[in-house]
């Protein structure tokens, strides 16, 4: 009989054992740190650093504006100057030439007999006058004696030559300038061409000789 009852005791503790649940684990553990990150504050965080970014991309727009804006500025007055100031240079090598013209003409006064004078300075002004010219790259166009270009000649008339061959200039109105490469002036030129009866003319003889 005391085996029995015994046995029955350790029946009921085993039962007992399994009726009763399992403690949960306490608050504050490892996993329950890692599910306790709230998703609106990981929004709200995410949202700060992309409005300071906004900001800073918002600001740094502004300033390269306001540099575009400056340099527009500064490049619209340096064209102004660069139109009104654009002869300052030349102007100032011609007052040169101004000068030596006016000491010209006040040596060639009346009852001062310096009429050579006149001439002479005349002459030296014209050579100052082409060292300017060619200092900014102007060169006369050499037409005389040359084949008729039409890209740099300006045919005034023609005329019969006997000693040129047709469509040659024979004579030079008014000099032609290039500046640089490109053409500034064309030459006014008379041109030679054959004689209507289809031989060269006859040359002038001087009854005055």
């Amino acid at each position: 009989m005391a085996q029995k009852k015994r046995i029955v005791i350790d029946d009921e503790n085993d039962k007992a054992q399994q009726d009763t649940p399992s403690m949960p684990s306490e608050p504050g553990g490892p996993t329950d740190e890692v599910d306790a990150v709230d998703p609106l504050t990981a929004l709200e965080e995410k949202l700060t650093v992309a409005q300071a970014e906004a900001k800073e991309n918002r600001d740094r727009m502004l300033r390269m504006a306001a540099e575009l804006d400056n340099y527009k500025k500064r490049a619209a007055r340096d064209l102004d100057d660069l139109k009104k100031y654009a002869t300052e240079n030349l102007i100032r090598q011609l007052l040169n030439v101004v000068d030596n013209l006016e000491r010209a003409i006040a040596s060639a006064a009346p009852g001062n007999g310096n009429e050579q004078s006149l001439v002479d300075g005349v002459a030296l002004t014209l050579a100052e006058i082409n060292k300017i010219l060619e200092k900014h790259y102007v060169s006369p166009i050499q037409a005389m004696g040359e084949p008729f270009d039409p890209a740099f000649h300006q045919a005034m008339c023609q005329e019969e030559s006997a000693d040129q061959p047709p469509n040659t200039v024979i004579q030079e109105f008014q000099k032609g300038y290039l500046i640089h490469d490109r053409l500034l002036r064309p030459a006014m030129v008379v041109v030679s061409k054959v004689s209507q009866n289809g031989q060269p003319p006859e040359p002038t003889v001087d009854t005055n000789a």
